[in-house]
């Protein structure tokens, strides 16, 4: 039970190692913006190449879910960002329950963004949990954990592309010892949760008045999806990579170009650097191309 690329590469260790996968559970597909392109999951296109069932149950709350269980009675569900939740009739259904693979160090950032959050955050650690579903969200028992770096330039898009081949590798570990009943599930410590939501348009508008690494941190972790953004002479700014410059004197939120990047200072005493950005209605490119349409004037 999955949808993007992070559980198609979940789907592909499974079917690579022999699991025999009787069916693939998946969202809907997507219409693009344009509303003329129908985009099927990732999970949906790697499924149909080699044969499996697809079902794509708009809910798992009219008994749809129930169906599609009792037709295969799997032994275990794999979920991996599915993106809905299950009703307690299908967590119970399998043998060996349902089986998450989570991008956190659980009880660290349960909810929708991990991979973000923690970048946003400034962690320099995280990693995967395969754990158990329970009805609470992300709350069940942690089968089996793995820790992966961040590096400190490492955008949230790089690090699902690190952390789906972890998660998929483990899961099958852990799935064999599960079976086997080698694992003792170990409950997570409530008191050391906390939440990754899913990002909001708010939360993607850069504070000038925090840290320089701060903001460096948000570009990082909304990249590329949804993008940090940011006003700048009346114009709104998608933000994809940035850098810490130096210390300045200027107050927080002024910008000035530097070096052929957009820099703009911050409340800790030091300038961000926007090096890679995108106008309304234009294309990606780095600050030095944009600033050629768009001079900046010292005190803007």
């Amino acid at each position: 039970m999955g949808t993007p690329d992070f559980a198609a590469v979940t789907l592909k260790e499974l079917v690579d190692r022999g699991f025999e996968v009787c069916a693939a559970i998946t969202q809907p597909d997507r219409v693009n913006a344009r509303g003329n392109k129908v985009i099927p999951g990732a999970v949906k296109a790697y499924a149909e190449s080699v044969g499996i069932p697809v079902y794509q149950p708009l809910s798992l709350r009219n008994g749809e879910g129930d169906e599609i269980f009792a037709k295969y009675a799997p032994d275990v569900a794999v979920v991996a960002a599915y993106g809905k939740i299950l009703p307690a009739s299908l967590l119970k259904a399998p043998r060996l329950g349902c089986v998450n693979v989570h991008a956190s160090l659980l009880p660290k950032y349960r909810g929708a963004s991990p991979i973000q959050t923690a970048i946003v955050n400034g962690e320099t650690v995280t990693g995967v949990t395969i754990m158990r579903l329970d009805e609470g969200m992300d709350t069940g028992d942690m089968l089996a954990v793995r820790e992966v770096g961040i590096p400190p330039e490492m955008t949230a898009g790089e690090l699902f592309d690190a952390l789906a081949p972890v998660g998929a590798e483990l899961l099958a570990e852990t799935l064999v010892k599960l079976d086997a009943g080698e694992i003792t599930p170990v409950k997570q410590n409530n008191n050391e949760a906390t939440y990754a939501p899913m990002i909001s348009k708010e939360a993607a508008v850069i504070d000038y008045n925090g840290s320089a690494k701060s903001v460096v941190d948000l570009v990082r972790g909304l990249n590329p999806n949804p993008v940090a953004r940011t006003d700048i002479k009346g114009s709104r700014l998608k933000v994809y990579r940035a850098g810490v410059g130096e210390e300045t004197a200027r107050p927080a939120g002024e910008a000035y170009e530097k070096d052929g990047s957009i820099a703009v200072a911050c409340g800790d005493g030091r300038e961000v650097l926007l090096s890679e950005v995108q106008g309304e209605g234009g294309k990606r490119m780095d600050s030095a191309a944009y600033l050629r349409g768009h001079p900046l004037f010292n005190g803007e």
